[in-house]
């Protein structure tokens, strides 16, 4: 039933960064963890949000590779009614990440949706005929440009935003510029009348109009993807810096918890959190850190209500 009592209510479905935790043929220390069982970390799926005014109809803001799982996990996202249903109305894509576009492959027996992403993401889709199976018939394809707001789902509205960022790491050619500002990597801003929340899952540095965006936001869920900046190399399981992969690391002056001082946020959730990121663990020092600065870990399956 629809829940009266929330204007605008946000669902995160995954929580990780590519790959998502435990990585599949991963042994650095966190995802060891993991594999052991240890009760101080919880498995979480690649990131994706579901969002809504009324708990009725529902927009999807990035399309994991487990959509099919995440979906079934959230009562709310089940078919209700009839042969074919289903209370996903919309799709949001806020880059051309394998971890945000691979999901709507398996979103493909004949239902209508609204893919809503830049002109820049969608001439991506349209380039590989396997998101052919998306029937443009069926699943109609409306381009969004910088800066446009449009309703995403019934009672919510969105705006698009630039963050520094690169495009998808399977589109890279040659030297990679990390800190472009422009259709390739977004923020959303959503709103249902007067609550505002801005998912930001990707972004390389905070810079003055990021910072006036997220100002006064009742929740902001921002990229939590490296604690540190050589973190996967120092886990001895990947060669490049989170700035070279386009993510700002959490901790460091240069970091996100320094550049969130000063900005009045109603809540603070890191998402996007990759695999090597000891934030993961309940208790780890890295974890009570984050925490101390206001911030909270998201867990597939937590609720925002606003």
């Amino acid at each position: 039933m629809p829940d009266s009592t929330s204007r605008l209510r946000l669902v995160v479905l995954g929580s990780a960064a590519g790959g998502g935790f435990p990585q599949w043929n991963c042994r650095c220390p966190v995802c060891t963890l993991a594999w052991e069982g240890d009760p101080r970390v919880r498995r979480r799926t690649q990131t994706s949000v579901a969002v809504s005014a009324d708990g009725e109809r529902w927009a999807l803001v990035n399309c994991a590779p487990e959509i099919l799982s995440q979906i079934q996990a959230v009562p709310a996202l089940h078919p209700k009614g009839g042969r074919r249903h289903t209370p996903v109305a919309s799709v949001l894509l806020t880059n051309a990440d394998i971890d945000h576009v691979a999901g709507l492959l398996s979103l493909r027996e004949a239902q209508g949706f609204r893919l809503f992403a830049t002109p820049a993401v969608q001439a991506v889709l349209r380039a590989n005929s396997a998101f052919d199976v998306l029937a443009e018939t069926v699943v109609t394809r409306h381009e969004v440009t910088l800066g446009s707001s449009f309703e995403l789902v019934d009672g919510v509205s969105a705006e698009i935003f630039p963050v520094p960022g690169k495009i998808a790491l399977y589109l890279e050619k040659g030297d990679v510029e990390t800190r472009v500002e422009g259709e390739q990597t977004i923020g959303v801003e959503l709103r249902a009348g007067d609550a505002r929340i801005v998912f930001v899952p990707g972004c390389a540095a905070m810079t003055d109009a990021l910072r006036q965006r997220l100002e006064g936001a009742d929740a902001v869920l921002f990229d939590g993807t490296v604690w540190r900046d050589d973190e996967m190399i120092a886990s001895g399981v990947g060669t490049k810096t989170g700035a070279r992969m386009g993510h700002m690391a959490m901790s460091g002056a240069a970091g996100s918890i320094a550049a969130f001082d000063g900005i009045a946020v109603g809540r603070k959730v890191y998402v996007h959190i990759n695999n090597t990121n000891p934030v993961l663990i309940d208790g780890s020092p890295e974890r009570s850190a984050a925490e101390a600065a206001g911030w909270d870990i998201a867990e597939d399956g937590m609720e925002i209500r606003l």
